[in-house]
């Protein structure tokens, strides 16, 4: 059995997946001081909506709501769907503290308290 959308309800029904698809999806992706929402993330890549966003490239930044998860290298891998796709050609993972540059023991204290001196 074939199923066959006329060109109208097909682009109603790709116009009611990608708001399904907006509305569920918290990613961001951060590119020339513009936030533009992400609709599917997967392993080496993203892809966010073809008529509102601009064609993106470089360095970007992914965020889940105010938390910065990746720092990505990108490129334009194929649009489809209403959908602009891209792959990863770097992707780092975001961390909120610099590196240490030395071995911190596990057991060592977090905090060391002076003694009270008594006059």
């Amino acid at each position: 059995m074939s199923t066959f959308f006329s060109r109208e309800v097909q682009a109603g029904l790709d116009a009611a997946r990608l708001a399904a698809l907006k509305k569920s999806s918290r990613l961001r992706v951060l590119a020339d001081d513009e936030i533009h929402p992400v609709l599917r993330l997967w392993r080496d890549g993203f892809a966010v909506e073809a008529e509102t966003t601009p064609p993106l490239r470089g360095l970007v930044d992914l965020y889940d709501g105010t938390r910065h998860l990746y720092q990505c290298l990108i490129v334009a891998s194929g649009q489809a769907g209403g959908e602009l796709r891209y792959e990863f050609k770097r992707s780092t993972v975001a961390a909120d503290a610099a590196p240490l540059d030395f071995y911190r023991d596990p057991g060592a204290p977090v905090a060391l308290l002076g003694a009270r001196r008594v006059d």
